[in-house]
């Protein structure tokens, strides 16, 4: 079907209408409110079953994928210019950066060579089957195509759909681990910003007191020039549009560098934000209106992300692939629990589920998971992995371009070995460096003290408890 700008209306739409759906069933039903379960979710969920994969009721287009990667990039433009960037963000995203990067090159590592060491012996698979666990959880879909393309033009035919079934695989454990550990760990008190019992209008999504509606921004400009939000807007998509052309100019310089769109249009927000300080303009864009895009745009960016799943399993591999499976998804529980605390203090919920959901899935799905148990972003967590990510892209880019480069060339076996090492390094720096074991509390709490006013976390605790 040729892709028109209807086309483009109508995949809105429906997801539209899925997104509206889906905060009715919250605001109605018990056990989703009981699961903390966010619209955009239910909105994917549903419209993977509606989908052509399943039921054939709608028939999305096969810009889907495409429609994601736009959202995300709007999402880390927005955070570059609402952001705050002061020690404690500095701090936070050393830590993340540090949890982030050993968690990534270990589960890249330890995979391709259990994938050499266990999978091939055991079951008979080729080389390059362990490295497809990360290549879909970690990687995620924009992974699994890159990867799968490039072994498919050496004839690897099987490796871009079990990447994309390990994409999907791992982007399901990611919902239903997260939430179940979003519940346990607001329950048992762990999360910053709920704990104990959850007021009603979080539960069903729906704020019934007029007073308690909180304001999403405030204008900048008189709408007689320009209206508010089209000025914030027009200035976020200007920046993904320049991250965009500026992606495009190095892919047209060398063709085997690929770097992210939302990573290049969080450079470019950095930039734009010195350029607005530099004229003294540094307030002529509202935080809070920049805000309230970046939430629509995750919303959407979830419910489409969820939607586009395609199923590709592959019969021949089941028992390889069950195990991998299993084994990828024991590996992402046991990081989180022992490394969430240690890199992150005794509150560590937040950016360890968010590791949790990028770590099996998708960066966009880490968001989703994040905002279970942060659902108004104030921990911080999204802004230490912003900053944090000038540091681990190059990481997330290399292992894009050298996985399929080693398997080609032969050499997976240094390969893994070579990723494994480097998460070691990065864990020994860390103890050596002092960055863990984290202070109890970590920098989540120190930001939580900083925002309520506290001198020190005792008094900052006792005020939030007694606030519930």
């Amino acid at each position: 079907m040729e892709y028109t700008p209807y086309t483009l209306l109508l995949d809105i739409g429906w997801i539209s209408i899925l997104l509206i759906v889906g905060n009715a069933l919250r605001n109605r039903i018990k056990l989703l409110q009981s699961l903390l379960l966010p619209a955009p979710i239910t909105a994917g969920l549903i419209g993977l079953v509606l989908g052509p994969e399943v039921a054939g009721v709608i028939d999305w287009s096969d810009q889907m994928g495409t429609y994601t990667t736009i959202l995300i990039a709007v999402v880390f433009a927005s955070m570059a210019y609402s952001m705050d960037l002061g020690g404690s963000v500095a701090s936070g995203a050393r830590n993340m950066w540090g949890y982030s990067t050993s968690m990534f090159m270990g589960q890249w590592g330890l995979f391709v060579l259990l994938g050499l060491y266990l999978f091939a012996p055991l079951f008979g698979t080729e080389p390059w089957f362990g490295m497809m666990l990360p290549v879909g959880f970690v990687g995620g879909f924009g992974t699994a195509a890159a990867v799968g393309s490039s072994l498919g033009e050496i004839g690897v035919a099987d490796a871009s759909s079990i990447g994309f079934t390990s994409a999907t695989v791992g982007t399901l454990v990611a919902i239903v681990g997260g939430v179940i550990v979003a519940n346990w760990g607001i329950r048992k008190g762990k999360a910053t910003e709920l704990q104990g019992k959850l007021p009603e209008d979080l539960r069903t999504g729906y704020i019934g007191n007029l007073d308690d509606r909180p304001s999403i921004g405030k204008a900048t400009t008189n709408p007689s020039s320009i209206e508010p939000l089209a000025l914030h807007g027009g200035f976020i998509i200007f920046t993904v549009l320049i991250a965009y052309l500026a992606n495009s100019a190095i892919k047209d310089q060398w063709s085997n560098v690929s770097i992210p769109l939302f990573a290049m249009s969080f450079i470019v927000g950095l930039v734009g934000r010195i350029l607005l300080r530099a004229t003294g303009r540094h307030e002529f864009l509202d935080k809070e209106t920049i805000t309230t895009i970046s939430g629509a745009a995750t919303d959407y960016m979830i419910a489409f992300g969820i939607a586009s799943i395609v199923p590709a399993a592959l019969a021949g591999y089941w028992q390889a692939l069950v195990l991998m499976f299993v084994l990828g998804t024991i590996f992402c529980v046991a990081w989180m629990l022992w490394a969430g605390p240690l890199f992150f203090g005794e509150y560590w919920l937040e950016r360890g589920i968010f590791g949790w959901g990028w770590a099996t899935a998708a960066v966009a799905t880490g968001i989703a998971l994040l905002k279970m148990v942060d659902p108004k972003l104030k921990s911080g967590t999204l802004n230490e992995y912003g900053v944090a990510y000038v540091g681990f892209a190059p990481f997330e880019i290399g292992m894009t371009i050298l996985a399929p480069i080693a398997v080609i060339a032969g050499f997976t076996t240094a390969f893994g070995w070579a990723s494994f090492a480097i998460a070691v390094a990065v864990l020994v720096v860390a103890f050596a460096l002092k960055w863990v074991p984290a202070d109890k509390h970590g920098t989540a709490w120190k930001t939580r003290g900083e925002v309520l006013g506290g001198p020190d976390g005792g008094i900052t605790r006792a005020k939030l408890i007694n606030s519930d």
